[in-house]
């Protein structure tokens, strides 16, 4: 278990003591309050994720300048594409540490917000992360860094669960070289073998997808888990999944989320249902997340996904945080365990997350989802955890 670097109720003095890195430019005095804005807009990026994600921080900062923005002074979304490249990403942390955003916010990507914590932690710039799960996104605990969404060993928890319960005890996966997929594989065999569960790993790289299909057929699993990028190598997979007939008992499930997204739909029509995934969002919308809701299919003109609300949900937090304890960045880092905010999923809190070394949002929810096959546009709940 890692130590919190800043025990709840630390002050700003406590969070000064542990920048590491070069002094940056803080937040200006007057004009607007600047955030960065850290998103992948273009490939090799999952830039539908991106999409979704910059709507909902778009959205929630129009909301907040709409309400008076931040005692009075509007509030600046500065944004960096990270096209899913770390380095970019440490980067970008850098230019607008130097720019004198108050925060950065956002990112998709496990392996890039994990360089954006990295830096930011040394910087001593605060970062809400959106949506990268990956447990350990920083080397060592640090009070600079907090995260919206669930760690992956909860909801790849709740997700090996499922499998079991649907009768998946044999299961193989199909990854490619990646800290996250490892670190998923790992969740999921550390919570099946104690169960009598049994994982079994392809590499993506090695396989064609016909040779995927190859030897799953003689491997006796009953589900095979896509850990691979969207769309390549993902669709091809799957399209070759359904049509070998040997394997036409196989459930394929994507836990990462890939099906979320209209473009999945669209590229595989019926092919791309019933593969279920892991989604966090509660089973009803309160009357915030429905009209964000609404707000959003607006703007995107398609259903928003639960990137979008996590977007959302990260500026709430952070306008909180600079209206409660104000824009300096020591101020914000400090007041991750003391924040109580109405996000579009319910309540948002932050605690020491075993494991994580950072502040961890609360109580998410997580739901396993996927698209109904006699009508690919409507989602079936099938679990919750």
């Amino acid at each position: 278990m890692n130590a919190p670097a800043t025990p709840p109720g630390a002050g700003p003095a406590d969070v000064s003591s542990a920048r590491t890195g070069p002094a940056r430019t803080g937040p200006a005095r007057t004009g607007p309050v600047r955030v960065g804005v850290l998103v992948p807009l273009s490939r090799p990026g999952w830039t539908e994720a991106g999409r979704h994600l910059l709507a909902g921080l778009e959205l929630a900062v129009r909301e907040v300048n709409d309400a008076g923005g931040i005692g009075g002074r509007p509030l600046e979304p500065v944004v960096r594409d990270t096209a899913a490249d770390p380095r970019g990403a440490a980067a970008a942390v850098d230019e607008l540490a130097g720019l004198g955003v108050a925060a950065v916010a956002g990112e998709y990507h496990s392996v890039v917000a994990r360089a954006a914590a990295a830096r930011a932690d040394a910087l001593g710039l605060p970062f809400l992360c959106s949506s990268a799960v990956l447990d350990a996104l920083t080397g060592r605990p640090t009070p600079w860094v907090a995260r919206i969404a669930p760690p992956q060993s909860r909801g790849w928890r709740v997700y090996a669960d499922f499998l079991l319960g649907a009768g998946h005890s044999r299961v193989a996966v199909v990854a490619e070289p990646s800290v996250y997929w490892e670190s998923g594989t790992r969740v999921l065999r550390e919570y099946l073998a104690p169960r009598g569960g049994t994982v079994i790993g392809l590499d993506a790289h090695a396989h064609a997808p016909t040779a995927v299909c190859d030897e799953l057929a003689g491997s006796g699993a009953t589900a095979l888990l896509l850990l691979v990028g969207q769309p390549d190598p993902a669709v091809p997979i799957v399209r070759a999944l359904r049509r070998d007939r040997r394997l036409a008992g196989v459930m394929a499930g994507a836990p990462a989320g890939q099906p979320e997204f209209a473009g999945w739909a669209g590229l595989l029509g019926g092919d791309g249902a019933g593969i279920p995934f892991l989604r966090y969002l509660p089973q009803r919308l309160g009357p915030l997340g429905a009209h964000v809701g609404k707000a959003l299919r607006e703007r995107l003109g398609e259903e928003p996904s639960f990137v979008a609300f996590e977007g959302y949900d990260t500026i709430a937090v952070l306008a909180e945080a600079m209206r409660s304890h104000g824009v300096d960045r020591e101020r914000i880092a400090a007041s991750w365990p003391h924040l109580a905010v109405e996000g579009t999923r319910g309540q948002i809190r932050f605690s020491r997350a075993p494991g994580t070394g950072i502040w961890q949002g609360e109580r998410m929810p997580v739901q396993v989802v996927d698209r109904d096959p006699e009508e690919p546009g409507r989602f079936r709940i099938l679990h919750t955890g």
